[in-house]
This record gives structure tokens, sequence and C-alpha cells, in this order.
């Protein structure tokens, strides 16, 4: 028999084996079979609509701004993306999936809710060239560079021969 923690309604079990992290939350919820935050948000009648947190990734290169994020689970309907000013703002949410009474559960870690992030730009994004895919769980989002004005050489002759005279 397998030594899986079973998660019914709100405890786990997982008899016969010593906690394996060192945060005293997770100690209690694995040895009492207690988890004091889902406890908390069934007597105020919350939800954990605050835990789902994607992950992103934002990186410069000589002429854009790239963002990656990790949005399993979330169609392009359920995603916005706006730009407004030097303000990028990406949010979505992942929908709940239903849960029977009688669903036995081993492990439940899987976060579900709304999410909203907010980024300021540096001057210089071109926002009408801006490029939003989500492919396969990932969202990649380019937001190009407007071309920089080359700076106009002022050519610096040496002596001539009518040094020192204005020409009219």
């Amino acid at each position: 028999m397998s030594d899986l923690p079973v998660r019914r309604g709100s405890g786990t079990s997982s008899l016969g084996r010593w906690p394996r992290t060192a945060d005293p939350f997770e100690q209690m919820k694995e040895l009492m079979g207690f988890d004091p935050f889902d406890q908390v948000e069934r007597l105020l009648g919350t939800d954990r609509s605050w835990s789902f947190n994607p992950a992103f990734e934002v990186k410069e290169t000589k002429d854009s701004y790239i963002f990656k994020a990790d949005l399993p689970g979330i169609r392009d309907e359920d995603l916005e993306i706006s730009l407004t000013g030097d303000r990028l703002t990406i949010s979505g949410k992942r929908e709940n999936e239903k849960k029977e009474e009688s669903d036995r559960f081993y492990a439940y870690e899987r976060s579900f809710g709304s999410f909203s992030r907010s980024f300021t730009l540096p001057e210089g994004v071109d926002a009408e060239h801006c490029i939003a895919d989500l492919k396969d769980g990932v969202l990649n989002l380019r937001l190009p560079k407007v071309p920089e004005v080359q700076p106009k050489r002022i050519q610096v002759s040496s002596g001539s021969k009518d040094k020192g005279q204005v020409k009219a």
C-alpha cells in the first residue's frame, strides 16, 4: 500500500512518515490533518481566488521588451492585456473545476482564481506594434521599442585658409 497523503475535505493524513518540510504550517497539516488557512477561509466564506499567481519572465533585448508568463488552463477570452501610457497590465482568471463530495484527493495543489499584474515600462515602447500570443499555456508578449532618433553627426573642420573669417 502506498504512503500517499489523502485529502478529504480540508484535512490531510500521512501516517507513518515524518514531515519533509520545515514550514510549521505544513507540519501542522501533515501531522494533524489540519489546514489553518482552509479553516479560516471556510469560516469567512471566502475562496482561494487570491492564490493564483502565475510566474512571469521579463527581459529587454536591443529592439523590444519580452514578457513570458506561465498561464496553464487559461483561455484567450479569459485573458486581458492593456497598455496605458507606460503601464502594462496583464490580468485573467482560471476557473475552479467542479468537485464532487465523493471525490477523494491524494494531492490538491493546483490554484484557481483571478490574477492581475502591472508593470511600469520605460519610455519608448511602440504601443501600435505589440504582439501577444498564448500557446500551450505560455503567454508571449513582445513590446517593440520605438526606433530611436539617430544622432546627427556634426562635421568639425580642421583649420582652413579662411581661418578666423566668418562668411555671410
